[in-house]
């Protein structure tokens, strides 16, 4: 019996990286019209390369891609870019098609619903909010309230202990194999792969269950539990 669905956000419930290709490009263009002195396409692919080595949360992303390149700051530069960001991110941070649909169904019919991430506290709540979702989830387990990243079973365990939900009795639904779903299966929770958000070319998810739109889950739950009946 499903008692719980446990989300991931980025790339499960918002189209998190559509979202920071707009920014990141936003950002290189106020930058650029504020002096910056490289190649569009050029600041782009050096900013990723720090997202992709240091973590896509990265705050300091622009100070420390100007400092690489320059061995200093222009700060007229970088408060470009930071506004830049800034803006281009709030017009640009939007659901995957459905989920309000899902989560309003899955409330009506009774399950529960919280929500696991790596980010940071308040940017897990400023999306949560933003998006308009902070009625549909008991509780949101963040990197902070842990201090431990998926697939760790810390933040698993903290989820399940606050929502008083057994393992057996939850599902987690995220979009990257390697720890969502590895890190719930090793906990003993059922596991959906959120297979529209792949963002890492995954073929094989090891998930219990894929789904290629998030509603999916509303009858996959169904289906497990009027078996249970």
């Amino acid at each position: 019996m499903i008692k719980a669905v446990i989300f991931d956000i980025d790339n499960t419930l918002m189209d998190f990286m559509r979202m920071k290709r707009a920014a990141v490009d936003a950002a290189v263009d106020a930058m650029i019209d504020a002096g910056l002195a490289l190649p569009k396409q050029e600041m782009i692919d050096k900013i990723f390369k720090v997202y992709w080595a240091e973590g896509i949360e990265d705050q300091n992303i622009f100070d420390k891609v100007l400092m690489n390149e320059f061995g200093q700051i222009n700060y007229k530069v970088l408060a470009a870019g930071i506004l830049g960001y800034k803006r281009a991110k709030e017009g640009h941070m939007t659901l995957y098609p459905h989920v309000r649909l899902t989560l309003t169904d899955l409330l009506r019919r009774g399950v529960r619903m919280g929500v696991v991430s790596d980010a940071p506290r308040l940017s897990v709540w400023m999306r949560i909010v933003g998006l308009g979702l902070h009625h549909y989830f008991e509780h949101v387990v963040t990197f902070d309230d842990t201090g431990e990243k998926k697939p760790s079973p810390a933040p698993f365990k903290k989820i399940l202990e606050l929502m008083d939900i057994e393992p057996a009795a939850a599902i987690m639904v995220g979009d990257w194999a390697e720890r969502d779903i590895k890190g719930a299966k090793d906990f003993g929770m059922r596991t959906a792969w959120a297979k529209y958000g792949n963002e890492f070319d995954t073929k094989v998810s090891g998930a219990d269950y894929e789904l290629d739109d998030i509603h999916d889950i509303v009858g996959i739950i169904r289906g497990i539990n009027e078996k249970n009946n």
